[in-house]
């Protein structure tokens, strides 16, 4: 196994943290390397190997695949930060003005303001939470960011696992009204439920999913079963929130009505649908995934031919999908790109940089071409939402980094973006933490994956395997 390539660039040993971080990583990796194998026999992954191409994941386009055993536990980090042992698919990129430890460095220095600014103990013992600074003490889709982060850190962050366990059990406490295997959405600053204690549905996957990473990164024999776990919540969305195999609701309190036949466009996560599809042998999520992919090619060709953009809110989303009114379910524009909307540039970049999924890769390009001429090439002329018809939305005016960020990713997809990205790196570095929880959380996330350092549950070995 090889070492952290960020330990050979040198850069740790430049603050007396990170030299901590440094050598507990220079630790774990030495070890793994000398690992038994920590897998059954059953090691099936969905598809082939991905191309090489820029330092990341791989993986191939669509298919489950068989089931996969969870890995036992060793105490060690399987995949610690920084470590580029696998290739985004063929084609993408990197930030190319930046060396690859720098990148890793830039991420390793957001996280440590991130953990001190959102990331909380409390509300029992051994629990953690993510502080959202406003509305409430936290939402599930805050819980499901802090798991991610926890498992993507790991290896780097000496206290990731604790971090990630605490947050675990934070959501073990909070069962959605709907379907207990499922978290309520949002709680007040006394712990309690509150605004119906039922779920929504981005909080749930990206639940599921980080416990698929944690069974990756520390095996599932210790005092959680990460598999086991990640197979009930993903069992609870298909029964809760998935629609026909087509399509998924808002969450588990959608039951018909207005609300039976819309998606969100930030809900659609490929990468996730492909690596519950290879965990659990189940095809729904193989059909999910092609269903929504198609989804978002149709509302691109029908309502977003000039900019590719998706709105926050789709209607009818099996069956000739079209944006939703304002105010549908949350403001004015519900049926434009929004702040849920601007996170998919994300969701499916992870996914394109993971798959080699050519549909994945064609919505990217929309947007990618929209959004440079858009705004001249100029990240910081990016605006806080537009129409799909890519008029910038009214008092738009003004960087998010919420809309930033992710753009970041889209722009991997291909080498004609390679100055765009560079520019967006350097953009996002330069605008430091904004104070907000949200625009915060997707950077740090947009900086993993930016900097080569997002990976699939779907593809990560044990070691040896």
């Amino acid at each position: 196994m090889a070492l952290w390539r960020g330990i050979s660039d040198g850069y740790l040993w430049n603050s007396p943290t990170l030299l901590k971080w440094g050598i507990a990583v220079t630790l774990l990796a030495l070890a793994c390397a000398s690992c038994e194998n920590r897998r059954g026999a059953d090691t099936t992954t969905p598809g082939g190997s991905g191309g090489s191409g820029a330092q990341g994941g791989s993986g191939a386009q669509g298919g489950a695949g068989g089931k996969r055993p969870g890995c036992q536990s060793s105490g060690l980090a399987a995949q610690p930060f920084g470590n580029h042992e696998r290739a985004y698919t063929a084609g993408s990129i990197l930030p190319s003005h930046v060396p690859q430890g720098d990148l890793d460095r830039a991420v390793l220095d957001f996280h440590a303001a991130w953990k001190t600014n959102y990331l909380r103990e409390g509300c029992g013992d051994g629990r953690r939470y993510v502080d959202v600074h406003s509305d409430g003490l936290t939402f599930s889709e805050a819980i499901g960011y802090g798991m991610l982060i926890s498992a993507y850190m790991a290896g780097a962050d000496p206290t990731a696992q604790t971090d990630f366990d605490g947050l675990f059990r934070y959501f073990k406490d909070h069962p959605s009204a709907g379907d207990a295997r499922l978290m309520a959405w949002k709680q007040d600053q006394s712990c309690a439920d509150v605004d119906g204690p039922s779920s929504a549905t981005d909080g749930d996957l990206d639940i599921a999913y980080a416990l698929l990473l944690a069974d990756e990164q520390w095996g599932s024999s210790g005092g959680i079963d990460y598999r086991a776990e990640a197979l009930t919540v993903i069992a609870g969305i298909q029964t809760a929130e998935l629609r026909d195999g087509a399509f998924l609701t808002l969450g588990d309190w959608v039951d018909g009505g207005e609300y039976g036949n819309a998606t969100r466009s930030s809900d659609v996560m490929p990468g996730h649908f492909q690596s519950f599809a290879a965990t659990d042998g189940n095809e729904s999520f193989s059909r999910l995934l092609d269903a929504s992919l198609g989804m978002f090619a149709s509302l691109q060709s029908r309502h977003a031919a000039q900019s590719g953009l998706l709105p926050d809110f789709i209607k009818s989303p099996s069956d000739a999908p079209f944006p939703a009114e304002p105010y549908f379910l949350e403001d004015a524009a519900d049926g434009a790109y929004g702040y849920n909307a601007c996170r998919v540039p994300w969701r499916i970049g992870t996914y394109w940089l993971t798959s080699g999924d050519t549909r994945a890769k064609q919505i990217l390009d929309r947007q990618n071409a929209f959004i440079r001429e858009a705004t001249n090439d100029d990240p910081r002329s990016i605006a806080a939402g537009y129409d799909l018809n890519g008029a910038a939305l009214p008092d738009s005016d003004y960087s998010s980094l919420a809309f930033i960020a992710p753009f970041g990713v889209g722009a991997m997809s291909d080498g004609v973006n390679q100055a765009w990205l560079n520019d967006l790196w350097d953009v996002v570095i330069a605008m430091g933490t904004s104070g907000a929880y949200y625009e915060d959380t997707l950077k740090l996330l947009s900086l993993i994956t930016m900097s080569g350092n997002w990976w699939t549950p779907a593809d990560a070995p044990c070691p040896n395997d």
